[in-house]
């Protein structure tokens, strides 16, 4: 039994296409972008970046409300959303935002969604995504679900959705994989090892030596990709959104990615189960620094080039914060308005009571 375990988990080798120094070390699994494509990658990873920082701070002033850090995982999440089409359909989790303002959510709106406020869960018309699911691996159903929808309708598009290493301990995610395997979804499944479910190592949540191999048991494909490598999260989301279109079925990706701030801004502490050597290690994997080198050597990416979008996040993120600001304060009887057509006796009753409170 054990060498059956071993020779399972022997063919899934992490994939890469660039080294820590920017170098390529795997020519023929070189994606098919143009100059203009690597640029716009570098764009994004460096705009969010900004945003992460900005957001951190913006949490810190009380002016947002839940936000969770993602400054290491850029390659992972701009990454696979890179190799998507616009009427693809995108399920996130809490941390996935900037997929969702790539894909044309508005970010004032993320910023409203971060502090609770309705208007946060208003998705403009066209752009393909669901709010970002907080209970830990729920999506995963769903976009199965959404995936097969995508199939008997025939379209040419997929579903794709995102959670943490600690998400694929939860019953959903298998529940999620069998269903989209037994019916072969349009649905590529992406869970973000950053080594730590909030405070627990992925070496303690399974016996699996990777994430990836769980594809096996539902009978599909799936991938362990080095998540820090942009250029190799794209080719394999790239890879599987083609299998998935062409009836080939659903595909596992697990990205190896490490988050540098704390799970969630709600009082995590990472000194307390990270170790500064593990930190430092990570580090010197950094995705922008990797990219940067590469760019840099083809001569696409320059100082300049890179402080422009600094500036121009900055900007960005000034209006939007300062738009969200200027949203209308909620109130209850926006929230028992939203929830039925119809409203039931009781919160008719409510909405009377509500609406008199508020006139005063």
């Amino acid at each position: 039994m054990t060498k059956t375990i071993d020779a399972v988990q022997d063919q899934f080798e992490t994939f890469q296409i660039l080294s820590e120094d920017g170098e390529v070390v795997n020519e023929s699994a070189m994606p098919n972008l143009s100059d203009e494509d690597l640029q716009e990658l570098m764009r994004r990873m460096v705009y969010t970046r900004i945003w992460d920082q900005r957001a951190i701070s913006l949490n810190r002033q009380g002016r947002l409300g839940f936000y969770a850090p993602l400054a290491g995982q850029e390659a992972s999440m701009l990454g696979t959303h890179y190799a998507l089409d616009k009427e693809d359909w995108i399920l996130p989790g809490y941390r996935d935002i900037p997929q969702m303002v790539f894909h044309g959510f508005p970010l004032t709106q993320a910023f409203l969604w971060s502090r609770g406020h309705f208007q946060g869960g208003q998705i403009p018309e066209g752009v393909n995504v669901l709010m970002p699911q907080i209970i830990i691996g729920a999506q995963i159903i769903q976009a199965a679900g959404v995936g097969f929808g995508l199939k008997k309708q025939g379209k040419n598009n997929v579903c794709i959705t995102y959670t943490g290493d600690g998400g694929a301990s939860q019953g959903d995610f298998y529940e999620g994989l069998n269903f989209a395997g037994a019916y072969r979804a349009n649905t590529i499944f992406v869970v973000q090892n950053n080594r730590f479910a909030i405070s627990v190592p992925v070496e303690k949540q399974s016996a699996a030596k990777t994430i990836a191999q769980k594809a096996v048991a539902a009978g599909i494909e799936g991938i362990q990709v080095d998540g820090m490598d942009v250029l190799a999260v794209y080719a394999a989301t790239q890879q599987a959104r083609e299998r998935a279109v062409s009836g080939e079925g659903p595909t596992l990706i697990e990205t190896l990615t490490y988050r540098y701030g704390p799970h969630t801004m709600a009082g995590d502490d990472p000194t307390r189960y990270r170790t500064k050597d593990l930190d430092n290690e990570w580090e010197k994997k950094d995705p922008l620094v990797r990219f940067r080198k590469f760019l840099e050597k083809k001569n696409l990416w320059s100082e300049e080039q890179e402080n422009k979008v600094v500036e121009e996040a900055k900007e960005d993120i000034k209006a939007a914060i300062k738009k969200a600001d200027g949203a209308p304060k909620q109130k209850v009887t926006d929230l028992i308005g939203f929830m039925f057509e119809n409203l039931p006796f009781n919160l008719r009753e409510q909405l009377e009571e509500y609406t008199a409170k508020e006139s005063k």
